[in-house]
């Protein structure tokens, strides 16, 4: 008897525990570890998808993705997420949040 097998290719960064969790479910995948340059390409890409997985469903946990994926990315690029967020601080307190809902319609010189 012969199996029918269906492969489906991805070609896709993902999180690490999920060949483990494709190997528990009975399924077989083939991957491989990213050189630097290649993975730090592979993250903007992923940067990219939970960013358009989040405006399309506004979930919470699409939020949680996108944020794990730029913790990836500082650390790739040889920083922190608190790091990051230091940053964020920092530019809120000389330039404001977003609390107030400002849109600015136009400026003028005078």
């Amino acid at each position: 008897m012969e199996k029918n097998t269906s492969t489906i290719r991805y070609d896709k960064l993902v999180r690490d525990r999920i060949p483990e969790i494709i190997v528990s479910s009975g399924k077989r995948c083939v991957w491989s570890t990213l050189p630097e340059g290649e993975y730090l390409a592979k993250l903007d890409e992923k940067l990219n998808e939970e960013l358009m997985e989040y405006q399309q469903s506004k979930s919470m946990e699409e939020l949680a993705d996108l944020l794990e994926v730029v913790r990836a990315v500082a650390l790739a690029r040889g920083s922190s997420i608190e790091e990051v967020e230091a940053l964020r601080r920092d530019k809120a307190a000389k330039r404001g949040g977003f609390a107030k809902r400002i849109l600015l319609k136009e400026v003028s010189a005078e």
